[in-house]
């Protein structure tokens, strides 16, 4: 993770990020944004240039053959929406083996949601949180603030102690008034959340985003090794060439991932699990395609 003072760095990451999401979003993600979230209202409200995953129902062939590009209709419920993306900026979420951190991964993600929900006129708010809630950004629109959460994200301390949903929770239900579209983005690790998953889900349109890194799911044989829970500061010392402690490792990794996902499916939210020595396009593209999917079936 990179220090907090370490500005130049910080400032070059947030720029890599705008270029790669605003290219991404440009090619892709701002239709799959709009088929998966946006509204249909009555109410019709303009015109607007035909984007990869609009639904083709909504496309005007009068004015497409007039300007000999495809157009669809917009309804004004669309531009009503408020994205608020919570992320879990715990100590166990500055873990990273490989490409990126786990909360470099979060940054990543939430450059492709913020600038989709830009593309598509909507507002885009930030929570970050960990044992209790450090830094809430109301919605709001335009390319300095999304800097800004991207920023805030890569640059805010981790707090000492294990996660606190309930907490961040209470904070999100009073801050957030109206419906809006909650991106919840954490490893889930070490904390009880259905609770705060049932309450978000009543109010909100709730997504949930599930980082992980590769050695959080599968030991590789190195010898031994201390493993440090980073939130309570817990050590001990296995030893990973053994194939036996491997397995058990295995096992029990995956009995939590099982049960995180039992959460979600028991909530009917959608969700999307992305690792770290993976490219997030695909897993969040896979998700917006379900969602679409689901909403228009």
């Amino acid at each position: 993770m990179t220090e907090p003072d370490d500005i130049e760095e910080i400032m070059a990451r947030v720029r890599r990020l705008e270029l790669r999401a605003k290219r991404l979003v440009k090619e892709t993600f701002a239709g799959d944004y709009h088929s998966s979230f946006k509204g249909q209202g009555l109410d019709f409200d303009e015109f607007r240039e035909y984007q990869h995953g609009d639904e083709i129902r909504f496309i005007d062939w009068n004015v497409t053959a007039r300007l000999g590009t495809p157009f669809i209709r917009k309804f004004r419920e669309e531009r009503e929406l408020s994205a608020v993306i919570a992320v879990d900026i715990s100590a166990s979420m500055d873990y990273g083996s490989v490409r990126l951190s786990k909360r470099e991964l979060a940054a990543e993600i939430t450059a492709l949601i913020a600038f989709s929900a830009r593309d598509n006129g909507d507002k885009v708010g930030l929570l970050l949180f960990a044992n209790e809630p450090v830094l809430y950004l109301p919605p709001a629109k335009g390319t300095k603030h999304i800097l800004r959460c991207i920023r805030e994200i890569l640059a805010t301390p981790a707090p000492a102690g294990a996660v606190n949903f309930p907490l961040a929770t209470k904070v999100m239900m009073k801050a957030i008034r109206q419906k809006s579209l909650v991106f919840l983005v954490s490893d889930f690790i070490g904390a009880d959340f259905s609770k705060s998953i049932a309450t978000l889900s009543q109010k909100h349109d709730l997504v949930a985003l599930r980082i992980f890194d590769p050695v959080e799911r599968e030991l590789p044989s190195v010898g031994k090794v201390t493993l440090i829970d980073p939130e309570t500061g817990f050590e001990r010392v296995v030893n990973t060439s053994n194939s036996n402690v491997r397995m058990g490792f295995a096992k029990l990794t995956r009995r939590h991932r099982e049960g995180v996902l039992k959460i979600f499916k028991r909530y009917d939210i959608d969700f999307a699990s992305l690792a770290t020595d993976e490219d997030p396009f695909k897993a969040m593209h896979g998700l917006f395609q379900r969602r679409s999917k689901r909403k228009n079936a």
